[in-house]
């Protein structure tokens, strides 16, 4: 699956919210219907995983961390549980608690943008926030791409 683009939407007075065609028919092409959402680690915004990226996600950490080291336990255990199930009814809708919305600071007005393997849920008035300047994007990704590839020079 591959999830691209930055669509508009709007929450209801309920709170439910239409996913974009564009990624429900990604979802469907790629055989999944469940969904996962959960607040983002670094940002405040939402990010929705399609059931089985969200599934090989956890087996990682799973591997990843030792269930008798408490710190570690510690994460997992606040990783899983700001996670919710979503299912999307029969028009594409889907519901965001009232905490998942507060946590992004959505009233009504909501941004998609896709993000790949995964689709991130703004507040329509931050959708500025996760967006370099035009220059400095330019820049780090020139670097990002000609790291380690030993092809062409880096600046």
């Amino acid at each position: 699956m591959r999830f691209l683009g930055n669509i508009e939407g709007k929450a209801d007075s309920k709170g439910r919210v239409f996913l974009p065609s564009v990624f429900r028919k990604e979802l469907q092409m790629g055989g999944s219907e469940s969904l996962v959402l959960r607040k983002d680690v670094f940002q405040h915004c939402l990010v929705l995983y399609p059931e089985a990226v969200w599934n090989e996600m956890m087996d990682t950490m799973r591997r990843k961390l030792n269930r008798w080291n408490p710190h570690e336990q510690q994460v997992f255990r606040q990783l899983v549980s700001e996670a919710e199930a979503v299912t999307l009814d029969g028009n594409g809708r889907f519901l965001l608690t009232r905490r998942a919305k507060e946590f992004a600071g959505i009233c009504s007005q909501v941004t998609f943008i896709g993000m790949g393997d995964t689709i991130e849920i703004w507040a329509k008035e931050n959708t500025e926030q996760p967006f370099m300047e035009q220059e400095d994007f330019g820049k780090a990704l020139a670097k990002i791409m000609a790291a380690d590839d030993g092809e062409g020079c880096t600046e």
